[in-house]
């Protein structure tokens, strides 16, 4: 057995040791073997890392946009040049098939790529003349030290996409709470962020801790906004909490997405597109899909036929090429997934596919869930309500259209939502109709590119600017309005009004 690394946390763009006695082993989910662990660092180690952030903002806020720039263009290349070793790193520690893997990779590259833009995505607005011989114009400027929760899911997206490029092209610095499931991705990150990208020491800073050590981030008067993905419960109070403290917060929750499929659908099609939402990542995304309402009409034959791709799928080993679906992050998530499959059989639903006690030969002690699907799952049933992050389908069948939108927007979160037709009336109408923040229309997946929002609604959300696009230029970075006037030489001999400069009289 090869020998487990005791991995630190890093402040100053240093590698540091935790006196901490509490350690979290991390596995690798194909094989069930501990591959390293992470300290759950003390509180004095996370205020460390903030007051790391808080030198290092004086002169990184400083540095023009153009150098801040240059180092986004660096910092994109470096992750091009490593993409597959992160890769490989990412499917170890979570499960994620090598394709996936490199998606969650690419959607790293594809923000910092948005940053590269930086200068066209700050600027401020600007008029002459506003009021008689006075001008007005709005800047935008860094928060100071910005701190990001990261969940388990996807270790190189979420903190080194949705949180890090944006924050510092507006010079802004970084605390990462790194995932105690799954940090390894992150932490390599780290390393090549500074080893070869060259970026000042300070500016991005990693730690691991608890719930109870990390409640510092939301109190500490040093971090002026925290970006949070995770569960509702806790993104409430991370919300409500850091609010309460004058920060910002941007909290993105779970999910329950639904799909509308209705009887007109290219059905192959849907399938395939509902196949690749529902059980890529092993449902381990809060934009898979795990929810199809169907009409009654195609639900016999949308379920045959969704069984029948759902059992021709490769399971193994994630970092295997062939592999369709790997396991999910850790021995505790596999039982938690195993522990809803049987709740919904006793709430009443079918079991058409049970993807428990799935074993890959040469990999038999791997946390591997196979595709599961939940038939007649019915409101009220908590199976089908409530986020699983498993690779298990629940169908709803519906009478019609109007039904099953009313079903669907019934649901608490409203992260995604998708419809499945061949009728524009009914496509158009449906997205008018939506909870969901983020819908689509023949698309399994509606997750747009880094330049759009990630815009979930209700449950999935709480906040006011999301992730990546213009809000999340908007979210680091606070606004500075400026009048200006001139003084001529008759200026001494005029009265100045109360409303000077902001109104004519």
């Amino acid at each position: 057995m090869a020998e487990v690394k005791r991995m630190g946390y890093c402040i100053d763009g240093e590698w540091k040791q935790s006196t901490s006695d509490k350690y979290i082993s991390i596995t690798d989910s194909s094989t069930g073997e501990v591959i390293a662990e992470v300290p759950s660092c003390t509180v004095e180690e996370c205020e460390a890392a903030i007051a790391s952030a808080q030198k290092a903002f004086e002169s990184w806020s400083q540095l023009s946009m153009a150098k801040r720039v240059q180092y986004m263009f660096r910092w994109r290349d470096v992750l091009y040049a490593h993409k597959e070793e992160l890769a490989v790193l990412c499917a170890k520690e979570l499960g994620k098939t090598l394709n996936e893997a490199r998606g969650d990779v690419q959607k790293a590259i594809e923000p910092t790529e948005e940053a590269c833009a930086a200068p066209l995505l700050i600027q401020g607005d600007g008029a002459m003349q506003v009021t008689t011989g006075y001008d007005t114009t709005s800047y935008r400027f860094p928060l100071g030290v910005v701190t990001g929760v990261v969940p388990m899911n996807f270790p190189a997206m979420i903190p080194w996409g949705w949180m890090v490029p944006l924050a510092i092209v507006c010079g802004n610095t970084v605390v990462l709470k790194a995932s105690s499931q799954t940090p390894l991705t992150s932490m390599r990150m780290l390393e090549l962020f500074y080893e070869e990208a060259g970026f000042p020491k300070g500016v991005v800073n990693i730690v691991t801790t608890s719930r109870k050590e990390a409640e510092i981030f939301l109190t500490d008067p040093r971090v002026k906004a925290v970006t949070f993905v995770g569960t509702t419960g806790v993104g409430k109070h991370i919300y409500s909490t850091a609010a309460a403290h004058g920060k910002r917060v941007q909290a993105q929750c779970e999910a329950k997405n639904h799909a509308l499929l209705l009887a007109d659908a290219n059905l192959e099609a849907s399938t395939n597109a509902i196949i690749n939402s529902t059980y890529g990542c092993a449902g381990m995304r809060c934009m898979a899909l795990p929810v199809v309402c169907v009409e009654e009409s195609i639900a016999d034959a949308f379920v045959a036929l969704l069984k029948k791709k759902a059992e021709a799928l490769t399971i193994g080993c994630a970092y295997k090429e062939e592999t369709q679906l790997g396991p999910v992050v850790n021995a505790g998530h596999k039982q938690k997934v195993s522990d809803w499959i049987q709740k919904g059989v006793d709430e009443g639903a079918t079991l058409v596919l049970d993807g428990r006690g799935t074993k890959v030969a040469g990999y038999e002690n791997g946390f591997f869930v196979g595709p599961t699907i939940l038939d007649h799952v019915k409101p009220g049933m908590t199976v089908g309500d409530q986020e699983i992050f498993g690779p298990v389908t629940c169908i709803k069948r519906v009478k019609n259209y109007e039904e099953g939108i009313r079903i669907m927007n019934a649901n608490p979160f409203a992260n995604g939502s998708c419809i499945f037709t061949s009728s524009g009336y009914y496509a158009r109408k449906f997205v008018m109709d939506t909870d969901g923040g983020m819908v689509g229309v023949n698309v399994g997946i509606p997750v747009p590119s880094a330049y759009y929002p990630f815009s979930g609604n209700k449950d999935s959300f709480f906040g006011d600017l999301h992730v990546l696009g213009r809000d999340g230029v908007l979210f680091f970075t606070r606004a500075k309005t400026v009048t200006s006037h001139w003084f001529d030489e008759e200026a001494g001999k005029r009265v100045v009004g109360t409303w000077e400069g902001s109104t004519e009289q």
